[in-house]
């Protein structure tokens, strides 16, 4: 992929949204990050991310929540990432575009974000 995205990093565990956001900074990437499912939500409306890479396990509001806001407004990819990999059928089915099981490795990030970027340009251009 030539040119690089803007990425949205939604952890709230510090050490993890730090890790991620050097990681894909150093890739290249234009990357946001936050801990609040809010804020999260906020960013997408104004800042128009290109992808978000979303933790399942947050509180107050969990990842499946932030994905079900999401969809009423915005068709953006979405991993979903979380430790618990039974997790991945229920996130398909609640409209994320790709799951990563932690841990990861940054080489498996980006494939995976630009996996699902290219899946994503493909279906626009298909319909």
């Amino acid at each position: 992929m030539a040119e690089k995205k803007k990425v949205l990093v939604v952890d709230d565990e510090p050490r993890i949204l730090r890790f991620v956001t050097a990681g894909l900074t150093l890739d290249g990437y234009t990357v946001l990050s936050t801990a609040s499912g809010a804020e999260a939500l906020r960013l997408v409306k104004s800042e128009k991310p290109d992808i978000i890479i979303l933790d399942a396990v947050m509180a107050p509001m969990s990842g499946f929540d932030i994905l079900d806001k999401l969809r009423t407004f915005s068709k953006v990819p979405v991993i979903l990432c979380t430790a618990r990999s039974f997790m991945a059928e229920e996130a398909s089915k609640r409209g994320a575009d790709g799951y990563l099981s932690k841990p990861f490795i940054p080489e498996e990030l980006v494939k995976k974000i630009e996996e699902v970027l290219e899946a994503a340009i493909s279906k626009k251009t298909a319909t």
